[in-house]
C-alpha cells in the first residue's frame, strides 16, 4: 500500500525538470528556549512557495509522511514532535492531510545529560506538492542554549495543536472491529458536534507499521461514523491494542485528538 502511494507520488513529480527544491521550500531550525522540566523547546520551520503544501504524520494514501533523522545531534536523548492541527486537501483525486504554505513543528528535546550543552541536527525527508509533487531532503542544525528565547512561531504552533477529546466536548467513543481477508475493518463512532466544512476521522494504531486505509466518514446528527481497514506489514492476523489507538477528528480550522477507543 505504501509502495503504491510512493509510485503515485513519484509519477506526479515527473514534470519537475525545470524546478528546484530551493525555489519552493525553505527550512530552518528555530533554537527556542529551555523549559522548566529541563527539556528544550525548539522548532522546525518550513516555508513553502504560494500554492505548495506538505504532509502531516498520517498524510493519507496519496501522501508521503516526513521522516526525521536526529543521529547527528549531540547530548540529545529524544525528540518529540508536537504536530499542529492539519487540514485536508485532495491530490490526484485522493484525500490527503497536511499543511498549506508551510508549518512550524515544535520539537521537545530531552537531553542525555541535563544542564550540558545540546546541539540538534535534523535530516528530514518529506514530500511537497502543488499541481505536481517532488520529494525533498533538508538538513538543519542549531545549538540549543539555555535559557534561550521565546519564539512567536513556536508558541503559535503549540497553540494550534489539536484539542483533547474532553476539552472539545466529545461524548461517547467506540470502535467495532471485524476480521477481513488480510486484516481488520474498524468502525469508529464519535459523538461530537459538527466542526464545519469537510470532516474526516484519521485512525492511527499504536504500531506504525500497520497500514491504515483512508477513512470513509459519515455524519448523522451529532455522531460521526468512520470506517477504515488495517493490514499488518506481515499480512498475517494481528491483535489490535485499543488503548493505543488514536482518533483525530478533522474539520473546519481545528482538530480534536482522542486517545484510546473501547469496544461498543
Amino acid at each position: 500500500m505504501k509502495t503504491a502511494s510512493l509510485l503515485l507520488f513519484l509519477a506526479s513529480a515527473a514534470p519537475l525538470a525545470a524546478m528546484t527544491q530551493d525555489e519552493v521550500l525553505q527550512a530552518s531550525l528555530l533554537p527556542g528556549w529551555r523549559m522548566e522540566s529541563g527539556h528544550h523547546m525548539a522548532g522546525l520551520s518550513f516555508v513553502l512557495a504560494p500554492g505548495w503544501k506538505t504532509y502531516w504524520r498520517r498524510p493519507g494514501e496519496a501522501g508521503i509522511p516526513p521522516e526525521f533523522d536526529w543521529s547527528g545531534s549531540e547530548n540529545v536523548a529524544s525528540v518529540r514532535v508536537h504536530w499542529p492541527s492539519p487540514v485536508m486537501f485532495h491530490t490526484n483525486g485522493m484525500q490527503t492531510v497536511g499543511y498549506k504554505g508551510g508549518v512550524v513543528l515544535p520539537l521537545e528535546v530531552q537531553p542525555k545529560v541535563p544542564g550540558a550543552p545540546m546541539h540538534l541536527k535534523a535530516r528530514i525527508s518529506m514530500g511537497i506538492c502543488k499541481d505536481i509533487c517532488m520529494p525533498a531532503q533538508v538538513t538543519v542544525s542549531a545549538d540549543l542554549a539555555a535559557p534561550g528565547a521565546e519564539s512567536d512561531g513556536i508558541r503559535a504552533a503549540l497553540k494550534a495543536r489539536p484539542a483533547s477529546g474532553g476539552g472539545a466536548g466529545v461524548g461517547r467513543v467506540s470502535c467495532a472491529v471485524e476480521p477481513i481477508a488480510d486484516g481488520l475493518r474498524l468502525t469508529a463512532t464519535v459523538e461530537i458536534a459538527a466542526r464545519g466544512g469537510e470532516e474526516a476521522v484519521v485512525i492511527e494504531p499504536g504500531d506504525p507499521s500497520i497500514w491504515v486505509s483512508d477513512s470513509q466518514t459519515l455524519r448523522q446528527g451529532g455522531v460521526l461514523t468512520s470506517v477504515s481497514e488495517m493490514v499488518a506489514s506481515s499480512g498475517a492476523p494481528f491483535a489490535l491494542d485499543r488503548s493505543a489507538l488514536r482518533l483525530t477528528v478533522l474539520g473546519g480550522d481545528s482538530a480534536v485528538e482522542i486517545d484510546g477507543c473501547p469496544a461498543p
